[in-house]
Formats: structure tokens, sequence, C-alpha cells
């Protein structure tokens, strides 16, 4: 299949816009999977070349927060190696297990995100109570959340963001960070399992991945020049944003129907 120009420059910006979103609150797949399965491509092949052109931007992103010391990846080796692991295991369950209950209930947890990060004193830049050790965490919510990126993906920065916030007591720059540094590894690990399936589109891929990386560039910097002051409202509409998307998505034919026999009803 060839693709014109036209196509590559529209999903080329697409995907700045997602990486500049992404490298700052996560959910840059929910901008960028519905633009390729646009574009005419398979499900699978989305999802697999989302991973190629994520992969860019949170390298991007990582390298950046990493240059300006707001993270060490010497001091998380262990939940980079659980959070592939993880990967790696979701993405091969995933081709034999029906997904459909995590569509279900993450509505519901992407929502209470948003009201942790909404309501929560400690969600801010300053350093909180660490909770757990970073032993246990890379065992849970470093494999947890690796295996669940490459089982399914939508939220997952969301996901590790709050983790830091609420186990380890990071601020929320620190947090966003060292999120960006496991989003990587996740995506690495996803995407080298799809590229053994022959899934991954390499020219949109590749197109996407120039906006991808502008982006996460642009993004990470204004993470560390503005700090939760635009992290913690992002955090929250992304969450939100997701969710209603995903509720549409399973409920919509329902809600609509509901909608129209209430309105005939009072008519």
């Amino acid at each position: 299949m060839e693709f014109g120009v036209d196509l590559l420059l529209i999903l080329f910006a697409v995907a700045l816009v997602a990486g500049f979103v992404d490298s700052i609150a996560g959910g840059g797949g929910l901008i960028c999977i519905p633009a390729l399965l646009w574009a005419g491509i398979t499900p699978t092949q989305a999802l697999a070349t989302n991973k190629l052109q994520s992969s860019c931007g949170s390298f991007s992103a990582s390298v950046n927060f990493m240059r300006r010391g707001l993270v060490h990846p010497g001091d998380m080796v262990l939940a980079i190696i659980l959070t592939l692991l993880g990967s790696v295991l979701g993405t091969t369950l995933i081709q034999m297990i029906d997904p459909g209950i995590l569509m279900t209930l993450l509505p519901g947890l992407l929502i209470a995100i948003a009201l942790y990060f909404l309501f929560s004193p400690r969600a801010s830049d300053i350093d909180a109570h660490q909770k757990i050790g970073k032993t246990l965490f890379a065992f849970t919510a470093g494999f947890g959340i690796g295996f669940y990126d490459g089982f399914f993906g939508p939220g997952t920065g969301s996901f590790f963001s709050i983790a830091f916030v609420a186990l380890l007591g990071f601020n929320l720059t620190k947090a966003t960070a060292h999120t960006k540094v496991l989003n990587f590894v996740a995506n690495v690990a996803s995407l080298a399992t799809f590229i053994v399936g022959g899934e991954v589109v390499w020219e949109i891929g590749l197109a996407m991945a120039v906006g991808q990386v502008i982006g996460a560039t642009l993004g990470s910097h204004m993470v560390m020049k503005v700090g939760a002051k635009l992290v913690r409202p992002l955090l929250v509409f992304v969450s939100i944003a997701i969710s209603i998307k995903l509720i549409i998505e399973q409920y919509g034919d329902m809600i609509g129907a509901y909608w129209h026999n209430l309105v005939t009803a009072f008519a």
C-alpha cells in the first residue's frame, strides 16, 4: 500500500500534537490511533505503528529530562527491567485474550485518577512522603503497568504518574520525568514484539516519529519550565477525555437510545 505525501504530512502533524500532550500527561495514543485507522491500515497495524512513533517520542522526552538531571536511569534499573518484562508478556497475551474487561473498567479508573490529581494536595511540585521502597515499586507498579501497556495501553502515562506520586512521593515534574523513561521501555518492548509479527507500517511510523520527537521535546521543556501548573490540569483533562471517549465507544448506542426514549416520553 502506498501513502501520499499529503496523508503523511497530516499524520506528522497529528503525531507532533500527540507527542506534546503525551510528554506532559500521557494519552497520545488516543490521538494517534484513530488517525492511523483513518489512514486505512488494520487495527493491529495501527497499534504496532503507534508503538513505533510513540517510542521515538518517549525516548526524546526521556533524554531531555535526563539532560536536565530530573531522572537517572541507573537509579531505576529494576523498575526498567520489570516494566520491560511486563510489557512483553502483555503484548504476547493480547493476541490470545479478549481485552474487553479492561475496556469496561478503564473509564472508572481514569476518572479516579483525574479526581486524585484534582483534589490531592500532594500532587504538586513538592516531594511528599514515600510509602513503599523502590524494589516493591518495581515489582508492583513497574511490572503491572508495563503489562497493561503491552496488553492494552490507553492511560499508561497517567497510571505511572499517579504511582510515582502516590507510592514514592515524587512531585509532579519528577514523576512525569520518570514516567517517560518507563513509558519508553514499555513501548520499545511492545514494539519489538510487533516487529517480529511484521505488523509495523514503517513509512507512516517513521513520518510520525519525526513529529513525535518534535512534540515530545517541546512538551518536556514545558514541563520543566512550568511544572505542576501545567502537568496537573493536563493530567486531569487527559484522563477525563480518555474516559469519555471509551464510554462513548462502549455505551454510545445505549446512551443514544436512552436519550431518544427520554425525549420521546416528554415530547
